[in-house]
């Protein structure tokens, strides 16, 4: 990841920084730079000339570094760093081929042969060939011409196919095709009935069905384009004033974030998008930094549609493991994607040929000013009224998956909580249909008429997050506190009943699984080994947000490769190899390299170094304010200190300057 390239003025409550543009050596976990990646292209392709076959790069990213050897290397900075590693995954031959290339050293020094089931990350490459073998496919332009189209004004999109049992696979993807003539929004106008499959390996088209002509949905009123909307108008807002760039409210020495009591590491990833990591929280009692959560990133995002019909019952994405959340990432936009002051971070990923794909202002960081009260107390006989306005840091990616559009957040605010955000925007996936009212549908559609001959297909995300905490350690425990309504026994006194609480400890994997249900229930991460003065073991608590489990049966195919769903919460013992939660390889997987099959292994947890796997759940039933573009809906969850401090970190927060304000009544 580059340093920031542009600046912008935040003022801080907390304190007052300079931007810093340190230049010095990497950090262990910094992203590749482009130069790294120039010299990883260098180094493999030495190793594999690539006269007669085509050498393909479907991954670049950091080789991350052992976690003990990071955390030795920030307990004395001036010491020799971990190796500076990437990881490669090649297409070379029709195999895939796993790499370990050491930059210091410039060599490979891990060269693996997958012989497991899957297929790495597509390419913008495999893309596109799936694309361009429909658009040359002599029985695909006919279907065109039959249906009085113009094949100039086709957009495809290509989608992987699943896996439904079949003993052998190929690198196959479907091919979807709308149309646009009269619109940008071509999602909105599927041209339906055709079910086209391409061969990527063997460059052929491997099935072409056209099964019927279905009425295209039309081209009005789905431009979303600000020249192109037309009255009656919504309500016109006041733009925010752009402010000069010049003082910000935090430090950025390379990417080490320095907020008010928070320091963290930022990075950007091909495959998962915004990687935090190291977020430790200053304690101002102890006079020191506290480890809070080592590493956090999005492992996977799950997407399955729900209609089982012939040309859509193979639309089940994951974007993460075939696609890459990183490789999606889109430029941000200052003002509109985030805030005036916001500070700007651009991301590298790797093309097909190994060159470096830039994109600029990737993530941006910002203060968070939201007009929400941090705390606050009156006392009208003392005449005493103290209030904080809510501050927080925010790091955000956008990520544009085909139609849908996916706004990643994480907030650190003053209190010690961290909160996990995604925001999902963009434009649904449709299917055309004969019907232009409900009192016309006479069969299961799958999904709302949100327009004339256009089904808003009902579908599912699931984003499942890898939390490595670390809280004031390494060796942690997972506690579940069990809520329990108890009856009064003495019966001198009225009340009939109350509630308390049991603390439950995991010991095993499979004691830390949890699905949500009616129960209710607290989930914590403590330190048995640190107590608070009063004897309080200190621990930060998951507080989940709204969070939907799976409705598919388990034995479904989809549902056996994204088993990883069928908890809301796990907790494994850590483990390098285990990032990703559908497995390294997830294009046509079969689900025997998930989360569910790691944790068969019940392995102990119980003062352990601990991985918490958490799932923010969403079942989308679409409506027509979801035509032609949603407004965001936000999901997320919290961790949030319990019994961490001594006391509230915020009680000793000063307030900004009191102004008079022209507003005010008195």
């Amino acid at each position: 990841m580059a340093s920031p390239l542009k600046t912008t003025l935040i003022f801080s409550i907390f304190n007052i920084f300079f931007l810093s543009r340190v230049t010095s050596n990497p950090h262990p976990l910094d992203s590749l730079t482009s130069s790294e990646f120039l010299l990883v292209r260098a180094i493999v392709n030495q190793s594999y000339p690539s006269f007669n076959h085509k050498l393909s790069f479907q991954y670049v990213g950091l080789e991350e570094p052992e976690k003990q050897a990071v955390k030795s290397w920030l307990s004395k900075p001036s010491s020799k760093p971990p190796p500076r590693q990437a990881l490669v995954v090649l297409r070379f031959e029709n195999q895939t081929r796993e790499l370990v290339v050491d930059l210091s050293r410039r060599a490979v020094v891990s060269d693996k042969l997958y012989e497991g089931f899957g297929y790495p990350i597509l390419t913008a490459e495999d893309q596109e060939a799936a694309a361009d073998l429909a658009l040359k496919h002599g029985p695909f332009l006919a279907s065109i011409k039959r249906r009085g189209l113009n094949i100039s004004e086709v957009s495809f999109l290509s989608l992987t196919i699943g896996w439904y049992g079949q003993v052998k696979t190929k690198r196959e993807l479907q091919v979807k095709c709308f149309y646009l003539n009269g619109t940008v929004n071509f999602y909105l106008r599927p041209i339906e009935g055709i079910t086209i499959v391409a061969d990527i390996e063997q460059m052929r088209i491997s099935e072409y069905v056209d099964r019927a002509v279905i009425p295209l949905p039309k081209a009005e009123g789905t431009d979303y384009r600000a020249s192109k909307i037309t009255p009656p108008f919504g309500p016109r807002f006041n733009a925010a004033p752009p402010k000069p760039p010049g003082q910000i409210g935090f430090k950025l020495d390379g990417n080490v974030v320095t907020w008010a009591n928070w320091r963290f590491h930022v990075a950007f990833d091909a495959r998962v998008g915004p990687v935090i990591s190291l977020a430790s929280i200053y304690d101002a009692e102890q006079k020191k930094y506290r480890q809070v959560m080592y590493r956090s990133f999005i492992s996977e995002l799950f997407v399955p549609y729900q209609d089982p019909t012939e040309g859509w019952y193979r639309t089940t994405i994951f974007d993460s493991g075939e696609y890459g959340i990183g490789n999606f990432a889109i430029s941000l936009e200052p003002l509109n994607d985030c805030p005036s002051r916001a500070v700007f971070v651009d991301g590298y990923y790797a093309a097909s040929d190994g060159r470096p794909v830039e994109v600029p202002n990737a993530m941006c960081i910002f203060e968070r000013h939201s007009g929400d009260v941090m705390w606050r107390h009156n006392d009208a006989d003392r005449k005493i009224r103290e209030t904080r306005p809510d501050i927080s840091i925010v790091v955000r990616m956008v990520a544009t998956v085909a139609n849908y559009d996916y706004v990643f957040d994480w907030e650190f605010k003053p209190s010690g909580s961290i909160k996990f955000l995604v925001g999902l925007t963009g434009v649904l996936q449709v299917k055309a249909v004969p019907y232009t009212r409900t009192d016309q549908i006479k069969e299961e559609v799958y999904g709302t008429l949100v327009a004339g001959n256009t089904i808003g297909v009902s579908h599912d995300h699931f984003l499942t997050y890898h939390l490595d905490v670390d809280v004031d350690g390494d060796a942690n425990s997972f506690v579940k506190t069990h809520l329990i309504t108890k009856r009064v026994m003495d019966k001198n006194i009225p009340r009939k009943s109350y509630w308390n609480f049991e603390h439950e400890l995991a010991k095993t994997e499979s004691d830390a699984k949890v699905k949500f249900g009616p129960n209710s229930q607290e989930f914590l991460v403590v330190n048995p080994n640190k107590e608070t003065k009063l004897g309080n073991n200190v621990g930060y608590r998951l507080v989940p947000g709204s969070s939907a489990g799976p409705l598919l049966i388990p034995d479904d195919f989809p549902q056996i490769r994204a088993a990883f769903t069928n908890y809301n919460m796990w907790v494994t013992p850590y483990n390098k190899s285990e990032k990703w939660v559908s497995g390294r390889y997830v294009d046509r997987s079969r689900g025997d390299d998930t989360l569910a099959v790691w944790t068969e292994k019940n392995r102990n947890i119980e003062n352990k170094d601990i991985v918490v796997w958490y799932t923010v759940g969403f079942h989308h039933v679409t409506c027509q304010e979801d035509f032609p573009v949603m407004p965001t809906l936000s999901v997320g969850f919290e961790l949030k200190p319990t019994n961490f401090f001594e006391y509230s970190p915020v009680i000793k927060t000063v307030p900004p300057q009191h102004f008079s304000w022209p507003n005010c009544t008195k």
